[in-house]
């Protein structure tokens, strides 16, 4: 049996002369276990030898990889095994970039009619009232227009 942490001192050319010689090894095994006489000892060896060749496969494709991940580490690209796999409403999902891209139409729109802000003017004669009100809320203009309106919300101070 090769132990894992033995495989992964070696170079990827070891590793492949002892898969070529492991699944050798499993061929004459199998010959055996069909021309010979059936024993559980050939059984055994036949599972163990499949362990170590997938556990020789594992330990290359991981060596592989990391070549691959430090090959296109600092590139713009990368293949589609190494990219972040994420949901496939996330993967369609539009860019922040796209989200807040706007057509040359709504660009003229905003510049021509920039936000308008709104203050309240009281009347001496309402002064006294306001001491009374708090203002709660100011709505956004109806429209992106010259001519347009807010609402105020006014509500009763409660007596201290």
């Amino acid at each position: 049996m090769v132990k894992t942490y033995e495989l992964r001192t070696k170079d990827e050319k070891a590793l492949v002369e002892e898969l070529g010689k492991l699944k050798a090894e499993l061929a004459k095994a199998r010959i055996g276990k069909v021309s010979a006489a059936a024993t559980q000892v050939k059984a055994s060896k036949i599972r163990v030898l499949r362990k170590d060749i997938a556990r020789l496969l594992t330990i290359i494709n991981e060596k592989r990889r990391d070549a691959s991940r430090l090959a296109f580490k600092k590139k713009k690209y990368k293949p589609i095994d190494q990219r972040v796999k994420g949901t496939r409403a996330s993967r369609r999902k539009l860019t922040t970039f796209e989200k807040t891209r706007k057509t040359v139409k709504a660009l003229k729109k905003r510049n021509c009619n920039p936000l308008r802000k709104f203050a309240l003017e009281a009347q001496s004669s309402y002064i006294s009232t306001l001491k009374f009100l708090s203002l709660i809320h100011i709505s956004e203009p109806t429209r992106p227009e010259r001519i347009s309106y807010a609402v105020f919300c006014l509500k009763k101070k409660k007596n201290h």
